[in-house]
Protein backbone atom coordinates (compact mmCIF):
# COMPACT_ATOMS: atom_id res chain seq x y z
CA UNK A 1 0.00 0.00 0.00
CA UNK A 2 1.70 3.49 -0.91
CA UNK A 3 0.32 6.63 0.80
CA UNK A 4 0.57 10.01 -0.59
CA UNK A 5 1.78 12.79 2.72
CA UNK A 6 2.24 16.09 0.58
CA UNK A 7 3.30 18.15 2.96
CA UNK A 8 4.66 21.87 1.99
CA UNK A 9 4.86 24.64 4.76
CA UNK A 10 3.02 24.91 7.83
CA UNK A 11 1.01 23.02 10.01
CA UNK A 12 1.69 21.84 13.40
CA UNK A 13 -0.05 18.75 12.90
CA UNK A 14 2.02 18.40 9.07
CA UNK A 15 5.01 18.75 11.49
CA UNK A 16 3.52 15.93 13.74
CA UNK A 17 2.23 13.61 11.44
CA UNK A 18 5.73 13.68 9.83
CA UNK A 19 7.63 12.62 12.32
CA UNK A 20 5.34 9.46 13.12
CA UNK A 21 5.25 8.59 9.34
CA UNK A 22 8.61 9.53 7.90
CA UNK A 23 10.18 5.89 8.55
CA UNK A 24 7.22 4.15 6.94
CA UNK A 25 8.55 2.57 3.93
CA UNK A 26 5.01 2.62 2.00
CA UNK A 27 4.64 6.45 3.39
CA UNK A 28 5.57 9.05 0.62
CA UNK A 29 6.10 12.38 1.70
CA UNK A 30 6.51 15.07 -0.99
CA UNK A 31 8.46 18.48 -0.37
CA UNK A 32 8.57 21.41 -2.52
CA UNK A 33 7.23 24.51 -3.60
CA UNK A 34 5.70 26.04 -7.00
CA UNK A 35 8.39 26.24 -8.24
CA UNK A 36 10.73 23.70 -9.93
CA UNK A 37 9.40 20.86 -10.33
CA UNK A 38 7.36 20.37 -6.65
CA UNK A 39 3.91 20.24 -8.59
CA UNK A 40 5.26 17.66 -10.75
CA UNK A 41 6.37 15.34 -8.28
CA UNK A 42 3.24 15.92 -6.06
CA UNK A 43 1.08 14.77 -8.88
CA UNK A 44 2.43 11.74 -9.91
CA UNK A 45 3.00 10.95 -6.80
CA UNK A 46 -0.29 11.06 -5.94
CA UNK A 47 -1.62 9.09 -9.31
CA UNK A 48 0.02 6.40 -7.90
CA UNK A 49 -1.15 6.22 -4.48
CA UNK A 50 -4.23 4.75 -3.06
CA UNK A 51 -4.70 7.50 -0.50
CA UNK A 52 -3.81 11.17 0.10
CA UNK A 53 -2.88 12.89 3.50
CA UNK A 54 -4.97 16.38 3.10
CA UNK A 55 -3.46 17.79 6.70
CA UNK A 56 -4.67 20.52 8.22
CA UNK A 57 -2.09 23.75 7.61
CA UNK A 58 -2.51 27.51 8.23
CA UNK A 59 -5.30 27.73 5.99
CA UNK A 60 -8.94 26.30 6.44
CA UNK A 61 -8.15 24.66 3.20
CA UNK A 62 -6.02 24.06 0.30
CA UNK A 63 -5.53 23.22 -3.11
CA UNK A 64 -4.29 19.53 -1.66
CA UNK A 65 -7.58 18.05 -1.59
CA UNK A 66 -8.49 19.09 -5.57
CA UNK A 67 -5.03 18.14 -6.45
CA UNK A 68 -5.93 14.70 -4.92
CA UNK A 69 -9.25 14.61 -6.61
CA UNK A 70 -7.94 15.07 -9.55
CA UNK A 71 -5.70 12.60 -8.93
CA UNK A 72 -7.90 9.94 -8.18
CA UNK A 73 -6.52 9.64 -5.24
CA UNK A 74 -8.60 9.02 -2.22
CA UNK A 75 -8.19 11.80 0.82
CA UNK A 76 -8.20 11.50 3.88
CA UNK A 77 -8.52 14.78 5.39
CA UNK A 78 -7.17 15.70 8.68
CA UNK A 79 -8.62 18.64 9.75
CA UNK A 80 -11.37 19.49 12.38
CA UNK A 81 -12.45 22.78 10.78
CA UNK A 82 -11.96 22.59 7.10
CA UNK A 83 -14.03 24.44 4.63
CA UNK A 84 -15.42 21.92 2.06
CA UNK A 85 -16.85 22.95 -1.81
CA UNK A 86 -20.23 22.10 -2.78
CA UNK A 87 -20.59 20.34 0.65
CA UNK A 88 -24.47 20.89 0.44
CA UNK A 89 -24.82 18.85 -2.52
CA UNK A 90 -22.06 16.49 -2.56
CA UNK A 91 -21.21 14.27 0.45
CA UNK A 92 -17.88 13.72 1.20
CA UNK A 93 -17.82 10.81 3.37
CA UNK A 94 -18.51 8.49 -0.11
CA UNK A 95 -15.17 9.45 -1.18
CA UNK A 96 -13.36 10.42 1.15
CA UNK A 97 -11.87 9.24 4.95
CA UNK A 98 -12.24 11.61 7.61
CA UNK A 99 -9.64 11.75 10.37
CA UNK A 100 -9.90 13.85 13.55
CA UNK A 101 -6.64 15.88 13.84
CA UNK A 102 -6.36 14.59 17.88
CA UNK A 103 -6.41 11.26 16.37
CA UNK A 104 -4.24 11.25 13.89
CA UNK A 105 -1.47 12.06 15.83
CA UNK A 106 -1.75 9.23 17.84
CA UNK A 107 1.15 6.94 17.40
CA UNK A 108 0.02 4.07 14.70
CA UNK A 109 -3.60 5.23 14.69
CA UNK A 110 -3.72 6.69 11.30
CA UNK A 111 -1.70 3.53 9.48
CA UNK A 112 -4.13 0.96 11.04
CA UNK A 113 -7.36 2.52 9.83
CA UNK A 114 -6.21 3.18 6.40
CA UNK A 115 -4.14 -0.48 6.33
CA UNK A 116 -7.68 -1.84 8.09
CA UNK A 117 -9.76 -0.43 4.48
CA UNK A 118 -10.58 -3.59 2.64
CA UNK A 119 -9.91 -3.49 -1.04
CA UNK A 120 -13.84 -3.21 -1.36
CA UNK A 121 -14.36 -0.42 0.77
CA UNK A 122 -11.42 1.57 -0.84
CA UNK A 123 -13.15 0.41 -4.50
CA UNK A 124 -16.23 2.05 -3.30
CA UNK A 125 -14.78 5.25 -2.38
CA UNK A 126 -12.58 5.24 -5.51
CA UNK A 127 -15.21 4.95 -7.60
CA UNK A 128 -17.57 7.62 -6.45
CA UNK A 129 -14.31 9.92 -6.41
CA UNK A 130 -14.01 9.04 -10.37
CA UNK A 131 -17.55 9.85 -10.77
CA UNK A 132 -17.14 13.19 -8.75
CA UNK A 133 -14.26 14.49 -10.04
CA UNK A 134 -15.80 16.35 -12.86
CA UNK A 135 -17.10 18.80 -10.80
CA UNK A 136 -13.90 19.90 -9.63
CA UNK A 137 -12.68 20.39 -13.14
CA UNK A 138 -12.36 23.88 -14.65
CA UNK A 139 -13.77 23.97 -18.80
CA UNK A 140 -13.60 26.31 -21.21
CA UNK A 141 -16.25 26.51 -22.21
CA UNK A 142 -18.18 25.22 -19.01
CA UNK A 143 -19.83 22.46 -18.96
CA UNK A 144 -23.24 21.28 -17.05
CA UNK A 145 -21.75 19.43 -13.75
CA UNK A 146 -17.98 21.05 -14.02
CA UNK A 147 -16.66 23.44 -11.53
CA UNK A 148 -17.84 26.83 -13.10
CA UNK A 149 -21.04 25.26 -13.01
CA UNK A 150 -21.18 24.15 -9.58
CA UNK A 151 -19.68 27.47 -8.17
CA UNK A 152 -22.95 29.30 -9.63
CA UNK A 153 -25.46 26.84 -8.83
CA UNK A 154 -23.87 26.88 -5.08
CA UNK A 155 -24.05 31.37 -5.52
CA UNK A 156 -27.84 31.05 -6.60
CA UNK A 157 -28.42 28.30 -3.72
CA UNK A 158 -26.97 30.91 -1.08
CA UNK A 159 -29.07 33.59 -2.86
CA UNK A 160 -31.55 31.99 -2.70
CA UNK A 161 -31.33 31.20 1.00
CA UNK A 162 -30.56 34.72 1.78
CA UNK A 163 -33.75 35.89 -0.30
CA UNK A 164 -35.80 33.14 1.75
CA UNK A 165 -34.65 34.45 4.95
CA UNK A 166 -35.03 37.98 4.78
CA UNK A 167 -39.08 37.05 2.86
CA UNK A 168 -39.37 34.88 6.20
CA UNK A 169 -38.18 37.68 8.53
CA UNK A 170 -40.59 40.42 6.84
CA UNK A 171 -43.19 38.23 6.96
CA UNK A 172 -44.84 40.34 10.25
CA UNK A 173 -43.22 43.31 9.28
CA UNK A 174 -46.53 44.77 7.80
CA UNK A 175 -48.73 43.92 10.29
CA UNK A 176 -46.46 45.37 13.26
CA UNK A 177 -46.52 48.86 10.54
CA UNK A 178 -49.89 48.72 10.30
CA UNK A 179 -50.58 48.52 14.64
CA UNK A 180 -48.16 50.97 14.82
CA UNK A 181 -50.37 53.79 12.81
CA UNK A 182 -53.37 52.67 15.03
Amino acid sequence: MHFECISFQGGAIRQELYYLLKDEKDVHFTFGTYRGNGIKKAAQGMASSKFCLNIAGDTPSSNRLFDAIASHCVPVIISDDIELPFEDVLDYSEFCLFVRASDAVKKGYLLDLLRGIEKDQWTKLWERLKEIAPHFEYSYPSQPGDAVDMVWKAVLRKTSSVQFKRHRKNRYARPEAFLKRI
